[in-house]
């Protein structure tokens, strides 16, 4: 698997024309009257000729819209770029919208090597939101395809233009803006990978191979010691794959942690159903089902790389959904890891047996939050879409996620845990069963996972919240803005936000 990670960045404040590129890339905002070229180091006749061009070019303003032209003779860049930025107020865009405007941009720039900036930015963190979506848009997938003649390489290098480039507080920004685009960008190609190439046990590999060089432990449980230690939703629903499943334990310890906190991933490597079997339409993209996992283990590599003083574990709760001789039925009974059983009337509703496990284990190292991450209902996708994920759980925890989520630029939205789903959730011969009331299917999926979430030292409940991501994980439609086809890395900016949120409020 590829991690690789080839773009660099760097901050000028000096004239357009010193600046060598291979396209310089302005902003061009839907205004009240019309498209409005945001604020840009061009010379007023240049300015004039672009606005007046501008209708007969088509260009509107319109997020994703990207026009080329000839540069212009008072800049070092060979194309002018008039990328949109969508609706504008005063001239301002908000941090998102200039993400997706660099992510757009340099997507749609592949094939050239060095892109530069010159879009405004009054704040540190708006040249890091340049830079974020640059990397993010960076992206490409090394695909298996035999014929690569046509491949058109990520843009390499970018140059931001900008007032704030001797700032003090650049370089740390920058510095997270990397960082955190390539964990995005590592779970996404964990996602992407076929299942052919990533099940279990190379996961679990992949997730080794990742932290080295981080100070972050890891520990894999194979199938033997999921047995011996008495892990039963996992086994169980791994049990009818030939490659078993495992569980993969990732601890990062801070000498100055101000918290302990815990998060859980779905890793169902491929799921077919087992033997409540999908349609085969419904298997095609079911490679993504790992997502949660993946988010969760680059989240905690993102926090080691910043260093951020908090405890932060891990848990990816990894296996293969397969029907086979071997595989759980309807109607069979499981004993999850801490003691609890479960009838399982639907095997396609196997997530939430693995994630019990992984609360459970979680809630045994009496963290302050735990917070769980997974592709776990199509109900989901139902209620909020391709692109929204849903939160739930504590008010306290859920609100937090919102506010982390509103500020990284990932759409999430919270949704009630009703009291009358438990009961829909019993079972004649088990302590519950893993399916419930069919309407409100997700947040009927998150009362079950609700009940595994264990109490702390002091006696009560843990906080904890959950995250059903299905639709925003993986990216059926086109690319737009920073977001590619298939994997798009959801979660990760959330969580790395939420953590440093935890720590702004413990100064």
């Amino acid at each position: 698997m590829s991690f690789k990670e080839d773009i660099s960045f760097r901050v000028v404040s000096s004239e357009l024309a010193k600046v060598s590129a291979d396209a310089l890339v302005v902003a061009v905002g839907k205004g009240a009257d019309g498209p409005v070229i945001l604020d840009a180091p061009l010379s007023t006749a240049a300015l004039a000729s672009l606005k007046a061009s501008m209708p007969a070019l088509g260009v509107t303003g319109a997020a994703d819209q990207v026009v080329r032209l000839p540069g212009l003779p008072e800049t070092g860049a060979k194309i002018l770029v008039l990328a949109g930025i969508g609706a504008v107020k005063n001239g301002a865009a908000s941090d998102e919208a200039l993400r997706r405007t660099a992510g757009a941009a340099i997507r749609q720039l592949a094939g050239l090597k060095h892109v530069l900036f010159a879009i405004p930015t009054t704040a540190v963190g708006q040249v890091a939101a340049l830079a974020e979506g640059a990397a993010l848009g960076a992206y490409q997938y090394a695909s298996l395809h035999s014929n690569t003649k046509d491949k058109r390489d990520p843009v390499s290098k970018v140059t931001i233009h900008s007032t704030l480039a001797k700032d003090p507080e650049l370089a740390a920004a920058l510095e997270r803006a990397a960082v955190v685009a390539k964990a995005v960008n590592a779970t996404r190609t964990l996602v992407n990978e076929p299942p052919s190439k990533l099940y279990p046990a190379t996961f679990a590999e992949a997730a080794r191979d990742l932290a080295k060089g981080l100070p972050v432990k890891v520990t894999i449980l194979d199938e033997k010691r999921l047995l011996k230690d008495g892990y039963g939703g996992i086994m169980g629903v791994g049990q009818g794959s030939s490659r078993p499943p495992r569980m993969v334990k990732l601890e990062y310890k801070s000498d100055r942690a101000v918290a302990d906190l815990a998060l859980v991933g779905k890793g169902i490597t491929f799921d077919s159903g087992g033997i409540s079997i999908k349609p085969g339409a419904g298997m095609v993209t079911m490679k993504c089902d790992m997502a949660g996992a993946a988010a969760v283990l680059n989240t905690v590599l993102a926090v080691a790389d910043l260093g951020l003083p908090v405890n932060v574990t891990g848990w990816l709760c990894i296996a293969e959904n397969m029907p086979s001789g071997t595989a759980i039925r309807p109607s069979d009974v499981l004993t999850m890891f801490g003691g609890k059983t479960v009838e399982v009337l639907n095997t396609d509703a196997e997530g939430r047996l693995v994630m019990a496990d992984g609360l459970v284990a979680a809630s045994q190292e009496f963290p302050d939050v735990i917070i769980d991450v997974a592709t776990l209902t199509g109900a989901q996708v139902v209620a909020l879409g391709h692109r929204t994920a849903g939160v739930m759980g504590d008010e306290g925890v859920s609100a937090a996620l919102k506010a982390a989520a509103d500020r990284a630029g990932e759409l999430v939205w919270p949704m009630p845990l009703p009291e009358e789903l438990r009961p829909s959730l019993e079972s004649p011969v088990a302590d519950m069963a893993n399916i419930g009331e069919r309407m409100g299917g997700m947040m009927t999926a998150a009362v079950f996972l609700q009940e595994f979430v264990g109490k702390g030292k002091d006696g009560e409940t843990i906080p904890w919240a959950h995250l059903d991501i299905a639709g925003p994980a993986f990216n059926e439609a086109s690319p737009y803005g920073y977001t590619p086809k298939q994997g798009t890395g959801m979660a990760v900016r959330t969580l790395v936000a939420y953590v440093e949120d935890v720590v702004a409020r413990s100064a």
